[in-house]
């Protein structure tokens, strides 16, 4: 068997989206109908409250999930939360590498972090970027492995997985969709030092001014 198959097989036994087949065509479809936006950054009220739940699943949906990955793209991202192109809607997008290389693209509507049994966790404090936080990093312990449930464009449940950095991904984007920036989780001081980063640097990409 295959290893594409493998992955299928699995998908099928065991519920998990497989985002790992044509990520460079699914990923080009997308962005090639969408178009880039500008990112909002901290301080922009639709960042700090939790998004509306989707419930219509259509052209309007589908249109936004393109800009959506456009805007990904233009920016240099690996995810990207709804509200961070100022939509106030429960949807983020993704293109990114786990810690073995192998590339993850998708999407998850209405997304749920599932909570994982506290004896099960591996914290990994790797360092954390936002969008959002323009040119700021700072380490984050967060688990190594995390699990999504949610919607696709279409309305279907899915759940997806990650290990490492996908893993950290998962968690990042969807802690957007529910008010928080990843600089909330950080002590005040660290916070402090990410905010100054920020003001010190210069987005490479394109942001909404806040009033």
């Amino acid at each position: 068997m295959s290893q594409q198959e493998n992955e299928v097989v699995e998908s099928v036994n065991d519920g998990y989206v497989v985002d790992t087949e044509d990520c460079e065509a699914r990923e080009l479809a997308h962005r090639q109908r969408g178009t880039a936006r500008p990112i909002t950054v901290v301080g922009n009220p639709v960042l700090h409250r939790e998004c509306k739940d989707v419930t219509e699943f259509g052209d309007e949906l589908a249109q936004l999930i393109d800009d959506m990955f456009a805007s990904q793209k233009a920016a240099e991202g690996v995810g990207l939360a709804a509200n961070q192109i100022g939509v106030d809607a429960k949807v983020f997008v993704y293109d990114c590498p786990d810690d073995d290389g192998k590339r993850h693209t998708g999407v998850v509507v209405n997304p749920k972090l599932v909570e994982l049994p506290a004896a099960g966790r591996v914290l990994d404090d790797s360092n954390e970027g936002c969008l959002s936080v323009p040119t700021a990093y700072a380490a984050l312990a967060r688990p190594d492995y995390a699990e999504v449930t949610g919607q696709d464009a279409q309305g279907n449940p899915i759940k997806v997985r990650g290990t490492g950095y996908f893993a950290r991904c998962l968690q990042h984007e969807t802690d957007h969709l529910y008010g928080y920036l990843y600089i909330d989780r950080l002590s005040k001081r660290d916070r402090k030092d990410a905010l100054r980063q920020m003001d010190e640097g210069t987005p490479r990409y394109e942001t909404v001014p806040n009033a």
